[in-house]
């Protein structure tokens, strides 16, 4: 039996996860506690936040995110493909930076303007 906090809405329902039984959630308020309890313990998935450098005096790292989920386990790898990145300007919010990770189709893209 796995336990967790539903994080999909402000509630924050404590969920249970009887592995045994065919991944039987139980503890949820709504239909969303249901999913986010199996698919956190059966594959769980992440949006990934990080920075970029750029070629910016003013802005020096942009911020960046990815534009979907990927595994968890590969949250480490993705954001390693970050580090010998530099943008140059003008970067345009929603810029894909790296695309298609683990072929998932979710692309790391910007999240800020700069001139």
């Amino acid at each position: 039996m796995r336990e967790l906090i539903c994080i999909t809405c402000p509630r924050g329902c404590h969920l249970k996860v009887d592995e045994e039984n065919n991944y039987e959630v139980t503890g949820n308020a709504c239909p969303r506690g249901k999913v986010y309890g199996y698919n956190e313990v059966t594959n769980p998935q992440r949006v990934v936040t990080s920075t970029v450098r750029t070629n910016s005096s003013e802005y020096p790292r942009c911020p960046v995110k990815t534009n979907g989920t990927i595994p968890k386990e590969k949250m480490f790898e993705a954001m390693k493909m970050l580090d010998d990145i530099i943008l140059k300007t003008p970067i345009k919010e929603g810029e894909k930076v790296v695309e298609n990770l683990f072929g998932t189709g979710v692309d790391f893209i910007t999240c800020k303007n700069i001139n």
